[in-house]
């Protein structure tokens, strides 16, 4: 008898075996979907990993699958091996891989319908020259059946075929007709569906369904609009083609504005010439609004986007596209767009690859797609472009000790000028009482000329909502959320206290609910009340605001970043999202609102994010015109990391970085795993990370630390410890996740810690 080993999605480990039914043995093979049954009443569409005959131990009484869903596999044996990969080294569960990255349409059997267009043919009683006549005839006591069908036949050339083309039996062959939709007969006889529907039924026209893409054309490649490379980005791009470097990884480290996305260009039409694949990888789905324009001019329809703002059912017809013959040549998209399929990979492009948004970090799997994407080039033999103006303290240590190939760009395109980049010390402004608000005045002067100029200003506060804390005057009550260990941040906009955890909200009270008092007062700013200080001092300013409260629709994005590219606006206020590769030419001034917010974070990372940040928030600033200027507001103007970013030293910066990470064991000297142990019983939670520290510890000593309530220890209701193991890269990754396992699974056999819920994080960004 045959049996299936399958994948359920399902955040539990190890694989599913199932029985095949006689009959289905021949349709059934690895990485089709079946459907299967799970428990008494519910089903599963689940993925074959493996079909064998080998009997499960024990007598258990195995359950036959249900249906076979697909007559191919919908997974190459690459993907597989990656899925793997992953799983084994993000510690997560094959049920999360698949769920994360399957489309939802093709994780239900009944998930995914297929878009469809109805078309028009004419009935096979209709088909010869005595029968049309016959019909316009009969049609003749209704003139709009009539004129629909004669127009129908002269669409078509129905008319045509029947007079010239016939077989023997009188019958004509289709030979030179042209399909027409049942839309297009509408629009062009002004009819309704009910006189098509009667032609039908009077068997003279009939109707059929043609399967039809939801993905949009992108038109005809054309090659020859790439642009000339200058000098230097000519020697970049033969420094990267020339491959010195055994692991076929480059660092391309280039300054704001240098160059780097026309390198891209070259090297993917080069790479497509050789028969390749590439896949490029973008932090946000924001950027990929400018790159598409930009590949889509040069690359037309060989060019696929792939993110989540995109519906289901397009991802699926993605998906579908790269299994077929003729995939898209070049995949532009955000860190999901690693689990498509790519039958002939050459080519990986990471872009910001510094920035923390390719790490997953909610739900399952917690994986890092530049990782992903880096293990994948390794096993397809590709060749990987790592781009950057501020590289990740991990990828220009491992260039420095030409692990990877290092190649820089230190000017920018056509040798303009980098932004002038100018401190403020607000606090001492605020002493000298000559700022009062958040604006100070450098900014305002700043801003008010850019925009005398015709020129456009960006601000930047890494913060959304209107104000994060609320509290009244009197007694000092403030709204908590009573799901999270968190101050609920006020919106303005909706009148509403929310959380940013759970999404907990409730309208804005008129009066303190403890002391009845009306004066209640908001505390910090986000992105809302930073619109409305501007919109005051800048009456005549054409404002935008840019945060996930603005883009949580798909065209947010395109319409945002369009308005303001075209100067239907001439101020942005946006948090990191602004920060992120965007191209304006006629931005002058760069506002950056608070300084400190980031660099006070509890996180070993703050400082490095924080250069990164403000460096690329900076270099938003005259990339085309005049000199930019930059404003940035701080409390502490004798930081050297703010030196730094002035002298744009990110060598300095570097150096002072690795000396810290060096003394406090951090990455790149150490790898990461944090453990998370959640429950909804605090001293239970409590307990059990005690427990499991201890046993970790007898494995890896001190490299253990904690347990500790991370910033917030509570989140839906479920209260959190965290464990950190901080391990040489010269621990073994196999026996070390295997000793963590043995931890965690001695502590869950437990009684008492059986609903406890531990999860981890494997190099936390």
């Amino acid at each position: 008898m045959n049996y299936v080993d399958v994948i359920l999605p399902l955040p539990v480990d190890g694989l599913f075996t199932y029985s095949v039914p006689e009959g289905m043995e021949a349709a059934v093979m690895p990485f089709v979907r079946v459907k299967v049954p799970f428990g008494l009443t519910k089903t599963h569409t689940a993925l074959v990993a493996r079909v064998h005959q080998e009997t499960p131990d024990g007598g258990m009484k195995v359950k036959p699958i249900i249906s076979v869903l697909d007559g191919k596999p919908v997974l190459l044996a690459e993907q597989y091996r990656l899925w793997r990969w992953m799983s084994d080294y993000y510690m997560a569960p094959m049920g999360d891989i698949l769920k994360a990255a399957l489309p939802q349409g093709m994780k239900k059997e009944d998930g995914y319908r297929p878009r469809t267009e109805t078309y028009v043919t004419l009935a096979d009683g209709c088909r010869t020259v005595q029968s049309l006549h016959n019909a316009l005839n009969i049609l003749r006591r209704s003139p709009k059946q009539q004129e629909v069908f004669s127009t129908f036949l002269s669409l078509s050339r129905w008319d045509k075929a029947v007079e010239t083309v016939a077989d023997d039996g009188g019958n004509t062959a289709a030979t030179q007709v042209k399909e027409v939709t049942k839309e297009e007969l509408m629009n062009v006889t002004r009819c309704t569906a009910s006189v098509i529907r009667a032609l039908v039924g009077k068997q003279m026209l009939r109707l059929y369904e043609v399967e039809v893409g939801r993905l949009n054309g992108g038109g005809e490649p054309h090659p020859e609009r790439i642009k000339p490379l200058n000098e230097a980005q000519r020697q970049a791009k033969d420094e990267i083609t020339a491959d010195r470097n055994a692991s076929g990884i480059t660092l391309l480290h280039g300054v704001t504005s240098s160059g780097k996305t026309e390198i891209y260009i070259h090297l993917i039409q080069e790479a497509m010439e050789r028969g390749e694949q590439v896949m490029y990888l973008l932090p946000e789905i924001a950027l990929t609004v400018q790159i598409t324009q930009r590949l889509q001019r040069v690359f037309g329809n060989r060019l696929g986007i792939y993110h989540s703002k995109y519906s289901d059912a397009e991802r699926v017809e993605i998906w579908q596209k790269q299994l077929s013959d003729t995939p898209y040549d070049v995949i532009l998209g955000a860190r999901s767009a690693v689990f498509l399929p790519y039958r002939r990979l050459g080519l990986v492009v990471i872009d910001e690859e510094h920035e923390a948004s390719f790490k997953q970090y909610d739900p399952s799997p917690r994986y890092h797609a530049r990782s992903v994407a880096l293990m994948m080039a390794r096993w397809s033999g590709a060749k990987v472009v790592l781009g950057t103006a501020t590289p990740s303290a991990e990828s220009y240590w491992l260039a420095l000790k030409n692990k990877y190939n290092l190649v820089t760009l230190a000017r920018r395109y056509k040798d303009l000028q980098l932004p002038q980049i100018q401190v403020v010390d607000v606090k001492d402004l605020r002493r000298r009482k000559i700022m009062r608000g958040m604006l100070s005045p450098q900014l305002k002067e700043a801003v008010a000329e850019a925009l005398h100029n015709g020129e456009q200003a960006i601000i930047f506060q890494n913060r959304r909502g209107f104000s994060p804390v609320v509290e009244c005057h009197q007694c000092g009550w403030s709204p908590k959320c009573p799901n999270c260990d968190v101050s609920l941040t006020y919106h303005k906009t909706t009148a509403a206290l929310t959380c940013h955890y759970c999404g907990y909200t409730f309208r804005m009270p008129a009066s303190c609910p403890d002391c009845g008092n009306t004066d209640l007062r908001d505390r910090g700013a986000g992105t809302e009340k930073v619109e409305d200080i501007i919109a005051d001092e800048f009456p005549t300013a054409r404002i935008a605001r840019m945060d996930l409260d603005t883009t949580h629709t798909r065209n947010a994005y395109e319409r945002i970043i369009a308005e303001f590219a075209s100067g239907k606006t001439n101020l942005l206020i946006g948090t990191q999202m602004v920060t992120k590769g965007l191209d304006f030419d006629n931005v002058g001034v760069v506002g950056i609102m608070s300084a400190d917010t980031m660099l006070n974070q509890p996180d070993f990372r703050a400082y490095e994010h924080s250069f990164m940040m403000m460096t690329q928030v900076a270099g938003r600033a005259g990339r085309k015109g005049r000199r930019g200027r930059v404003i940035l507001q701080t409390t502490r103007p004798g930081l050297p990391v703010i030196r730094q970013i002035v002298a744009g030293d990110y060598a300095g910066f570097f150096r002072g970085l690795m000396a810290e990470r060096r003394q406090f064991r951090y990455p790149p000297f150490t790898r990461l795993i944090d453990v998370y142990l959640k429950h909804k019983d605090d001293a239970l939670v409590n307990s059990a990370a005690i427990e499991l520290g201890s046993r970790l510890r007898q494995y890896f000593g001190d490299r253990v630390l904690g347990p500790d309530r991370p910033a917030v220890a509570r989140v839906k209701l479920m209260y959190i410890r965290k464990i950190v193991l901080k391990l040489e890269p010269a621990l073994g990754v196999t026996a070390t996740r295997q000793r963590i396992r043995q931890a965690v699974d001695a502590l869950l056999k437990d009684v008492r810690y059986k609903s406890m819920t531990v999860y981890f994080d494997v190099d936390p960004a």
